[in-house]
């Protein structure tokens, strides 16, 4: 038996060419409105009937929304590139090794070719791999709104799963990434091997001196209703004398954090092992990485 063929809703096109025009739409329509840049979620949820946009604002039109570049010490990403893009970039590479890497586990590359980092974010699931990597990074996202422009942590714009601090009338302008020195890791759990929605993962973030973390952060996806920050591990980590057992101790520390769901893919109890697992093999990794 065929799969029967359901027509996407009717709604209203726009195709700006300016921020400006984007967040005009955006107040005029409302509730009703909705960006598309990759549209790798929307076209799929607008099929299945999840979301029903009365107007669809499509953002691949605006400049100001598709770049790469360094801004002092600041590495800025524009919330309409693509994922393989942001990728392959050299100074991304350079810059947050850890964001390039995560990436590389997200889907495949027929679907980082259309799909942004914007649209990763702002679909705010809480196995969104670009979202540990970044928070690990200390990144933040700017917002373009009717009253300006505003600067929010990551770690503070995820509220639950599908839900951000970002209002209806606003869009994600750009991804901020404040450069240092250090090493980092990322590591993915799925189902099986390859391109596959995460059971858990983690980022760390290390910077290192004599033997030491002078600063460490610790992100994880698809272990809590959003990614989440490890500020316990992070709090017992820092200024400490490297070693396994105290990596290894400190990494329990994750499961007091954690607030897994069960689903097709995994236990609760799994994925709050495995948070800790994946913890200490990513804290092990930085600390062994070379300069």
């Amino acid at each position: 038996m065929e799969a029967e063929i359901r027509p996407l809703p009717r709604f209203e096109y726009f195709a700006p060419s300016t921020l400006g025009d984007v967040v005009k739409l955006l107040k005029e329509h409302g509730d009703g409105a909705r960006l598309l840049a990759g549209g790798t979620d929307l076209l799929q949820n607008m099929k299945k009937r999840i979301t029903s946009p009365s107007a669809i604002v499509d953002l691949n039109k605006v400049p100001e929304l598709a770049f790469i570049e360094m801004r002092g010490n600041e590495l800025c990403i524009g919330a309409t590139m693509r994922l393989n893009e942001i990728k392959e970039a050299q100074v991304v590479q350079e810059k947050a090794l850890v964001l390039a890497e995560a990436i590389g586990f997200l889907a495949c590359h027929p679907i980082r070719n259309r799909a942004t980092i914007g649209g990763n974010l702002c679909n705010a699931s809480p196995a969104a791999d670009t979202a540990p990597p970044l928070l690990a990074l200390d990144a933040s996202v700017k917002l373009q709104g009717p009253d300006g422009e505003k600067l929010v942590l990551l770690s503070e714009f995820f509220t639950g799963p599908g839900k951000t601090v970002r209002r209806p009338d606003e869009v994600l302008r750009e991804v901020i990434i404040p450069c240092r020195e250090g090493r980092s890791a990322f590591l993915k759990l799925g189902r099986r091997k390859g391109f596959t929605l995460s059971i858990a993962s983690v980022a760390a973030f290390g910077a290192i001196t004599d033997g030491k973390f002078d600063e460490v952060r610790v992100a994880l996806g698809a272990v809590a209703p959003t990614p989440i920050r490890s500020q316990k591990v992070e709090e017992a980590l820092k200024g400490k004398e490297i070693s396994e057992e105290l990596i290894e101790k400190t990494a329990e520390l994750v499961k007091e954090e954690v607030n897994p769901i069960t689903d097709i893919r995994a236990s609760a109890a799994y994925r709050r092992e495995m948070a800790c697992v994946l913890t200490k093999r990513a804290l092990i990794k930085i600390a062994m990485r070379e300069e």
